[in-house]
């Protein structure tokens, strides 16, 4: 019996290590024979480097032969060695202001988590939209679709997996019948809403930075995209689809015979017991709504023939400022406002040392990978390929961008998607005479549609592990939800094309 056991667990293990080494021999094949055939063609060797790497990249992002961040770091040894760019260019974008935009929202989001601001909101939501399920799952829903719009999308999950925990732990509350079909409403309902929050907010989630960086890097002479231009555009979508998926998780899971009024005691009694906003609580809550209130007030807004003037206008040069610089400034603030406990501040450098380096490592490579392909002309090939598309409605276009970022997003991860497709969407707007924003936007928010496998986004991820969602029921769902999220999102970005 232990000779048939060992036997398994070392065809198992020589199985695992034949895996890992296709993984990772994958990548620099792929770019070789990218590189080769480039070559063949007649291109120039700068541009065939460039290739190579944003292929090579590609194929270890997507399988994650090593960690996403390590294999971020590619661009510093082989743009340098083939040429495309010297390292002190090739790492200049690895610091772009757009990365300190993440920085300084992450750091709030801490400030956040430090004082137990999320469970006093979240725990305020459910208590004030009812005891009946199909009213919980309203108020898990908007609870972690506001909070998600601040706090990443996994530490929001992550945040509120706790208060959903002590909701179904009582099960006795529940139709008897019902209740497993409550439980996966209401898990499924607080991952979805967490990748839905994200998409409304330039900080929400990482895919939003990354569009907005590349997007400033690639075309200079437009106007960038800011928190409140993002928002205009973005935050109607997210309600809307919100609004969709709480109809199809309400009618699908929820039945009018399941619905049945419970007690929220213990919900309230947890609540109370949170006592009255303490002073950090409130001197966290000041600087997170003057944020807010500087983010959607800082650039020039236009409605019509009036023009409302942002306070940047204020300073000697408004284009130096940007909202990353506000989300700095946040971030100072708390370091310097004092907390309650004597001697110290509302955010101690202890509190974040867990920045995510590896987003911010892949946010630089994004960043270098669309210099070098701007630099080698590895862009203007590609939009010279692309010309075979020329013609096409941009109906049909808009929603073959749609599938193919959905579809990449549930096997990679949303910021590796996005820093895949902005390349080929600039070169393919060039040859379909669009405006750029018009495929990337639409590009971006897509990347945030991985609702069908538990390995599509972290906080579907975090749901299912707590082993009350069927597999066969989070792929149906989300097979749904993306199918529905597809189309609107299509109609409505052609329709804002119109405008």
């Amino acid at each position: 019996m232990k000779k048939n056991i060992s036997s398994a667990t070392r065809l198992y293990r020589n199985i695992v290590t034949v895996q890992r080494i296709l993984k990772i021999a994958s990548g620099p094949v792929c770019g070789v024979l990218v590189y080769i055939w480039l070559s063949h063609q007649g291109a120039k060797h700068e541009l065939s480097i460039t290739a190579l790497t944003a292929a090579w990249m590609a194929l270890w992002w997507v399988t994650e032969a090593i960690d996403i961040g390590a294999a971020s770091l590619f661009p510093l040894v082989l743009f340098p060695l083939g040429g495309v760019m010297d390292m002190s260019e090739a790492s200049y974008p690895y610091f772009d202001q757009t990365i300190f935009l993440f920085v300084g929202g992450f750091m709030m989001a801490y400030a956040m988590e430090k004082y137990g601001l999320h469970i006093r909101m979240a725990y305020f939501i459910i208590l004030h939209t009812g005891s009946k399920p199909s009213r919980v799952l309203l108020g898990i829903m908007i609870s972690t679709f506001l909070l998600s719009m601040w706090i990443s999308n996994t530490a929001t999950t992550m945040m509120l997996i706790s208060a959903v925990s002590a909701l179904l732990y009582h099960e006795h509350l529940y139709h008897k019948q019902g209740y497993k079909k409550i439980a996966v409403a209401f898990l499924l309902g607080l991952a979805y809403a967490a990748s839905i929050g994200g998409m409304g907010t330039l900080i929400g989630t990482p895919p939003n930075m990354a569009f907005a960086g590349f997007y400033s890097n690639m075309y200079p002479d437009k106007e960038p995209i800011n928190f409140m231009q993002w928002s205009v555009i973005a935050f109607p979508f997210s309600l809307f689809l919100l609004a969709l998926t709480y109809i199809l998780l309400r009618f699908y899971y929820i039945p009018k015979r399941f619905d049945h009024r419970f007690d929220l005691t213990f919900i309230r009694d947890a609540y109370q017991q949170l006592g009255r906003l303490n002073v950090n609580e409130k001197r966290v809550l000041i600087v997170f709504f003057c944020t807010i209130i500087l983010w959607f007030t800082r650039g020039n807004l236009t409605f019509g023939r009036f023009v409302f003037y942002g306070w940047c206008n204020l300073f000697p040069n408004a284009l130096f400022i940007k909202d990353s610089t506000v989300a700095i400034l946040a971030a100072l603030l708390l370091f310097m406002i004092p907390s309650s406990e004597k001697g110290k501040n509302i955010l101690e450098w202890n509190d974040v040392v867990k920045l995510p380096l590896r987003i911010i490592l892949l946010f630089g490579s994004g960043f270098t990978l669309a210099e070098g392909f701007e630099r080698s002309g590895l862009a203007v090939y590609m939009a010279q390929q692309l010309t075979v598309m020329e013609g096409t409605h941009l109906l049909l276009i808009l929603l073959c961008v749609a599938l193919i970022v959905t579809f990449i997003s549930e096997f990679a991860s949303n910021i590796a998607s996005i820093q895949l497709m902005l390349p080929v969407l600039a070169a393919l707007s060039v040859s379909l005479h669009v405006e750029p924003i018009v495929l990337m936007i639409p590009a971006t928010l897509a990347a945030s549609f991985g609702y069908m496998l538990p390995v599509a986004t972290a906080a579907n991820t975090i749901v299912y592990s707590t082993g009350k969602i069927p597999v066969r029921s989070m792929i149906r769902t989300g097979l749904i939800l993306n199918i529905i999220a597809i189309g609107l999102l299509t109609v409505y970005m052609y329709i804002l094309s119109l405008l």
